[in-house]
């Protein structure tokens, strides 16, 4: 043994035996110590750094933050047998370390390996899919119920952190559950006041109050039993607080305070928002290996708005947990009464925008729209219905890459265009959202939702001009003879390359900019299917109910007779991978969307 430990270090390689021999909870168990479960602790910390330093598109400083109370929850309760409902699985990485995935943590969140969220397809341990923010306690909560009317002899345990105990459904969650006396259910309070940004509101406060003073719990008040504050890193008295909630049955509160980034200090000590996901860094110092340096289509849009915010005084903008996520807090810092973070909550993002719009101010909400899922209701009821004008700023539209399928942009389209009054919007470049922007904010009479990709901005340089657009109007940027490629979005800059594929098969094909989803340009689209037998409509988008849904529903309505081949992606979800792997794999590169033309025009 001595010589592997010679080796370990002199390759500077964390040398793990507890983690090395742990294959499962199983094996977790068999340890009888404190002290070996705070050495194991350590290791994980270890292979944690090792691992992730050398990953571009991981999150870091939550999964360091639960190391404690993972290995604490798996010790105690019997997993899988006892079941654990993560929330969001930011913090997930070491329950998959601990539940026999380790030795596949290098290729998380790459294509064909494991997912960085927690997904039932991947493991038995995985009881619940965790993406989004507040669903642990509804899930674990309809469990346990489930298991009572069964029966079943077992635990269950939900764990919310990373200030999602503030969303809505959270809320919801924990007012029914003050109607049940006789559950086993413990709901864990990962209390590390952040989320990617710290937390915001009067619950984070609450939370920070109960540990400078012996003031009652808002959980009491509501009849749940609650226990805590506690060290969330303190491995003994976690164990106790959970042999404890074990051994009693019935429902109880744990509130757990912890540290993102514990134990790696320059994540302890720096920016969350950056340690959130930091990319690649060197596991001595911190500092970061990341070559980002072109400007990205959330940057453009926040420095577009305070460009605008100075001269227009009725810009406002709002953000559902995600300031840093959407450039936003640039704008904060300059404007920092006009710009709001209402936490996650994305259905209270979408009215509290509606209500500043009827006193005339401007709202600018941006949301990515994997999150805008969440609010659809209330962009129908308190913003389209009142056709108050709420410009919608929909970030991370399309193909999102390492985040997998609970992220993926690709369903707005779908989910918006049967919303009357609504105009959507999705321009091809940096330059054309600055124009969309600058016309929004000159007023509006309808509400607008604006699409954006995730990444870099394609131009190397583009207009610093500002123009004003008309509403509904798409652009031809080239006529052909066989064929018009219809584009939405910024794939319509891959179309120049599949026109150049095209022309040496001998198809000279046109490039239209659509630009609008809602309203279509139908005096465009007539001219185009008079001129043109065969329609190819492209998008980054599902094809149930997106753009090509909408032209095949003019085709049909206008009675034309003319071939339209649509191309998007297909009726099923999108896992993790790159964006240009993803791109590949449904034939939205280049490459793919020539060859798919050619196939169906030789069919």
């Amino acid at each position: 043994m001595g010589w592997l430990v010679y080796l370990s270090l002199s390759l500077m390689i964390p040398y793990n035996p507890l983690l090395q021999n742990l294959q499962s909870p199983a094996d977790l168990r068999k340890i009888k110590s404190n002290d070996e479960l705070i050495h194991l602790a350590q290791e994980v910390r270890e292979y944690l750094v090792e691992t992730l330093s050398q990953i571009d598109h991981i999150h870091f400083s939550a999964n360091m933050g639960v190391v404690e109370l993972s290995i604490a929850l798996h010790y105690v309760f019997d997993t899988p047998h006892d079941e654990l409902f993560w929330d969001i699985g930011h913090q997930g990485y070491v329950h998959k370390i601990l539940t026999g995935r380790q030795d596949r943590l290098a290729r998380i969140r790459s294509k064909s390996g494991i997912s960085g969220f927690l997904t039932r397809a991947e493991s038995a341990y995985d009881n619940f899919g965790a993406g989004h923010a507040g669903t642990s306690i509804s899930a674990a909560l309809g469990a346990s119920v489930a298991s009572k009317l069964a029966n079943a002899k077992k635990h269950f345990v939900a764990i919310i952190g990373d200030s999602s105990l503030q969303c809505g459904m959270a809320f919801e969650a924990l007012n029914h559950l003050s109607d049940f006396k006789d559950l086993n259910l413990t709901i864990v309070i990962n209390d590390n006041n952040c989320s990617i940004d710290p937390s915001v509101g009067g619950l984070g406060r609450h939370l920070q109050k109960l540990y400078d003073t012996s003031s009652d719990s808002i959980f009491n008040q509501l009849g749940l039993p609650y226990q805590g504050p506690i060290n969330g890193h303190d491995m003994p008295e976690l164990l106790n607080a959970f042999k404890s909630s074990k051994a009693a049955g019935g429902i109880k509160i744990i509130h757990c305070r912890t540290t993102k980034g514990k134990g790696f200090g320059p994540a302890e000590k720096g920016v969350s928002r950056h340690w959130h996901a930091p990319g690649k860094f060197d596991k001595r110092t911190g500092a970061s290996l990341k070559t980002h340096s072109t400007e990205r289509y959330q940057d453009v849009f926040a420095r577009t708005l305070i460009d605008l915010a100075e001269v227009n005084l009725k810009i406002v903008c709002v953000s559902a947990g995600m300031l840093s996520g959407t450039s936003l807090n640039e704008f904060q810092n300059i404007y920092p009464t006009r710009c709001f973070d209402v936490g996650i909550a994305e259905q209270h993002a979408v009215t509290f925008s509606a209500g500043l719009a009827t006193q005339g101010y401007i709202p600018f909400c941006a949301i990515y729209s994997t999150f805008l899922q969440r609010a659809l209701d209330q962009v129908i009821h308190d913003v389209a219905l009142q056709n108050l004008p709420v410009i919608f700023c929909v970030d991370r539209s399309g193909l999102v890459g390492h985040d997998g399928a609970t992220h993926q942009g690709v369903f707005d389209i779908s989910f918006l265009r049967c919303v009357p009054n609504l105009i959507i919007a999705a321009p091809s470049s940096a330059e054309g959202l600055r124009d969309i922007l600058f016309t929004a904010q000159l007023g509006i009479n309808s509400p607008l939702v604006i699409r954006y990709p995730r990444g870099n901005i394609l131009e190397t340089a583009y207009s610093k001009i500002l123009k004003r657009i008309p509403f509904g109007k798409s652009k031809i940027n080239c006529h052909g003879q066989n064929i018009m490629i219809i584009g939405i979005g910024t794939i319509v800059q891959e179309l120049e390359q599949v026109k150049l594929l095209l022309t040496k098969e001998g198809i000279d094909a046109g490039i239209c900019d659509a630009l609008f989803i809602k309203p279509l340009d139908e005096e465009l689209l007539n001219k185009i299917f008079l001129d043109y037998r065969k329609i190819v409509t492209v998008e980054e988008h599902a094809l149930i109910g997106g753009f090509g849904s909408a032209v095949a529903e003019f085709l049909v309505d206008g009675a034309y007779k003319n071939k339209l081949l649509r191309i998007g992606i297909p009726d099923e979800f999108v896992e993790h991978a790159s964006q240009q792997e993803q791109r590949e794999q449904f034939g939205l590169d280049a490459n793919g969307i020539a060859q798919k033309i050619l196939t169906w025009i030789e069919d």
